[in-house]
């Protein structure tokens, strides 16, 4: 039994391919206007988007959400005033549409320019995060894509609620409505008609748990951007700064355990392990982390860890943890249980730091820092529509200039080939 009105993926699939072809050629003052707008209206609805999340909340509790889940779903005044630096920071990047990133002149004659344009029809499909509606509308408003959004169905009041506000920006700048469209049923059914909407989408982006990524990935006809896991590691080598060690660590894992950016993983040199001893496991222990540890690892307040913790998105208060010998045994760790997502080294040694970047594929390699950073607001892009870890197209945070495809623009004075 579905509650779907019959035929709504074809009418707002045919809605969508109109509005992107407005979108395509739009300026980029008028997509300005109508960020700005709908940040200016998602604030001054603030009241009543919390008053709306309040029922997502019952609802997620009756459904028994994980705690991590309720914190993606919760919107308070900071949160929903983050909602509106998002739109406003994209609002005030470059617009991608039109910008050269090549250009050359051929010894025919024959003048090249590859332009970024835009993709078309964007499918976002996500859970929980009620903000996850502002970001991806203005990412692809901002590229000059229409795209429809399937939210989760515990965040269905609160998407519903700053969907009106982004709907609210496109009217006052003069751009059609449909340009950025929320499906508007909880019915599971509306993701299966996404993922085979191949006459309408053009690129399907999953932002969730890994049963969410998992059944796009293995369902999807159309193209997809995603990340399955985000199996974050931090490895300590034996040339860490401990002090520095001490702040990355405890930032990485206990900031926010649900997101993706989250460390899951814990790897500590031997030297250093032999030289600070056990001071980053106890910090984490003391802030309240389960740390499943491995062979020496082990001390006083952690918990045997089992083969499954490793290569295991815990997205709670819970580590793996063990002790390598060396760089390359912790980079042959990574490979075996990583996601390809993000990971992390603790060094003051170039070398190593180089032999890590160099011998790793991950979508993002850090130094020094919080693999909390994995977000495309915090690399500068205003907001992220979600990370990336295949190798086509995009990769990492995808922004606004990662929603763009390119064109040749090719120029002669009636020139012919030999």
């Amino acid at each position: 039994m579905t509650d779907m009105p019959p035929g709504l993926m074809n009418t707002m699939g045919a809605a969508a391919k109109a509005a992107a072809q407005v979108l395509a050629t739009a300026s980029a003052e008028a997509k300005t206007t109508a960020l700005n707008a709908a940040a200016d209206a998602v604030w001054a609805n603030r009241a009543a988007i919390i008053e709306v999340n309040a029922k997502d909340l019952e609802f997620g509790r009756n459904k028994s959400l994980s705690d991590a889940m309720m914190d993606r779903l919760m919107l308070d005044e900071s949160r929903i005033q983050g909602i509106v630096d998002g739109l406003r920071n994209v609002a005030a990047q470059d617009d991608p549409v039109g910008a050269v990133t090549e250009e050359w002149t051929q010894p025919s004659g024959l003048h090249i320019k590859r332009v970024r344009t835009p993709i078309g029809v964007i499918g976002v499909i996500y859970e929980s995060r009620p903000n996850v509606t502002a970001d991806a509308g203005a990412l692809c408003l901002k590229s000059g894509n229409a795209v429809i959004l399937r939210g989760g169905s515990e965040s269905f009041h609160s998407s519903t609620a700053i969907h009106a506000c982004i709907v609210e920006g496109l009217e006052a700048a003069g751009l059609p409505a449909a340009a950025v469209q929320l499906v508007p049923t909880r019915d599971r059914a509306a993701v299966k008609d996404m993922l085979q909407a191949t006459d309408y989408i053009d690129v399907i982006v999953p932002r969730g748990g890994k049963g969410l990524v998992g059944l796009v990935q293995r369902e999807a006809r159309v193209p997809v951007f995603a990340h399955l896991e985000g199996i974050c590691h931090i490895y300590v080598d034996g040339a860490a700064d401990l002090a520095k060690t001490r702040a990355v660590v405890l930032n990485a894992k206990t900031r926010r355990t649900g997101i993706c950016g989250s460390a899951e993983c814990l790897l500590i040199d031997r030297r250093f392990w032999d030289i600070d001893g056990d001071v980053v496991i106890r910090d984490l222990i003391k802030a309240g982390v389960e740390v499943r540890a491995e062979g020496d690892a082990q001390v006083a307040g952690t918990v045997p860890a089992s083969p499954e913790d490793f290569g295991f998105e815990f997205l709670d208060m819970i580590i793996a943890a063990k002790i390598v010998d060396g760089v390359d045994a912790a980079i042959a760790h990574i490979r075996t249980h990583g996601s390809n997502h993000t990971d992390a080294i603790m060094t003051e040694d170039d070398t190593t730091a180089d032999h890590f970047f160099r011998n790793l594929d991950s979508a993002i390699l850090m130094r020094n820092a919080s693999t909390q950073f994995a977000d495309g607001g915090e690399f500068g892009m205003g907001a992220e529509i979600g990370i990336a870890t295949g190798k086509l197209h995009a990769r990492g945070p995808v922004g606004a200039v990662q929603l763009t495809s390119f064109k040749y623009l090719v120029t002669g004075d009636g020139t012919t080939r030999a």
